[in-house]
């Protein structure tokens, strides 16, 4: 497949709430460097803003992003605005509010629930935007969500935001949320050699909830990128298909439902091409199998 013929329409779509996006979308926590916040090499700016065009012009309408995506000399917010404003039509932006970094990129105290609105604001300021497509609610480690979903909750009443989500949330937090206000995604750590996530998977795929995994290239190395070797199951299927393994990676995750929505993240242009081709891609029942073998023995 050449980058001419590359389209994120390939993967399908899904409808979240009342927008519909390409199930391959973009993520930006990569735009401003190699590796997330500080870590890594920075990004130049006309890379990255390449990046975002190549993004919309393969067709991808799903981006996620959140104020605390900054580096030292980048925000992936000041950096969409600047690459995409005016903004597509057709394009659907979410964010992330609930963790904060100071002005030095510390990580600072979670948002209290009366403190998410200043979050939400702060993304409508670096966005350009008058409202917010969609909010997930990113959880640190509180076990009842029902005050900060429910101070959302009044802010997409107000119109400030359209849809609400979660971010790394569990079962029981999906049943909170829901009691208060429709929920149309759940943002999770899932991924070949990521075990653990298969409940939520299926919770959402029940209740017609978007499932959008979150890591699935880089695995155990998390913000950092991916830091080991890559299994052999994942580079013998890559060999059969002719393609990268970060493409098999994301094929496996789009195949585990029609509600599953992949954000690959990365600045490099080339890169993206790579990600968004891993739509068109179609595994075979032996080789899922195979790739299932991976996330047995992580367990």
């Amino acid at each position: 497949m050449t980058s001419q013929t590359v389209s994120a329409a390939a993967a399908g779509t899904w409808m979240l709430g009342d927008l519909k996006v390409n199930r391959i979308g973009f993520g930006a926590m990569r735009l401003t460097g190699s590796a997330a916040f500080h870590q890594g090499t920075p990004r130049g700016r006309s890379q990255a803003i390449d990046a975002l065009h190549r993004a919309v012009e393969l067709g991808v309408n799903h981006i996620d992003t959140a104020a605390f995506y900054f580096s030292r000399l980048r925000s992936a917010n000041e950096l969409i605005n600047s690459a995409l404003a005016p903004y597509p039509d057709d394009l659907v932006i979410a964010t992330k509010v609930g963790p904060a970094r100071d002005a030095s990129g510390e990580w600072a105290t979670s948002a209290r629930p009366d403190q998410l609105r200043g979050q939400v604001e702060e993304n409508l300021r670096h966005l350009g935007r008058d409202h917010l497509d969609l909010v997930n609610l990113r959880l640190m480690g509180q076990d009842s969500i029902s005050e900060h979903f429910g101070a959302l909750a009044e802010l997409r009443d107000a119109g400030l935001v359209r849809h609400l989500g979660l971010s790394g949330a569990r079962i029981e937090h999906m049943v909170q949320a829901q009691e208060i206000a429709p929920v149309v995604c759940v943002q999770n750590r899932y991924g070949i050699d990521a075990s653990g996530g298969e409940e939520m998977l299926r919770a959402c795929a029940e209740r017609g909830i978007a499932f959008v995994p979150f890591f699935s290239i880089a695995g155990e190395g998390r913000e950092a990128g991916a830091i080991r070797a890559e299994h052999d199951q994942v580079q013998a299927v890559a060999r059969a298909h002719d393609v990268s393994p970060a493409q098999v990676r994301l094929a496996w995750v789009l195949q585990q439902g029609a509600h599953v929505l992949a954000i690959p993240g990365t600045g490099n242009p080339e890169h993206l091409v790579d990600n968004v081709a891993a739509g068109a891609l179609r595994l075979t029942a032996d080789e899922l199998q195979l790739l299932d073998s991976i996330g047995r023995l992580a367990s």
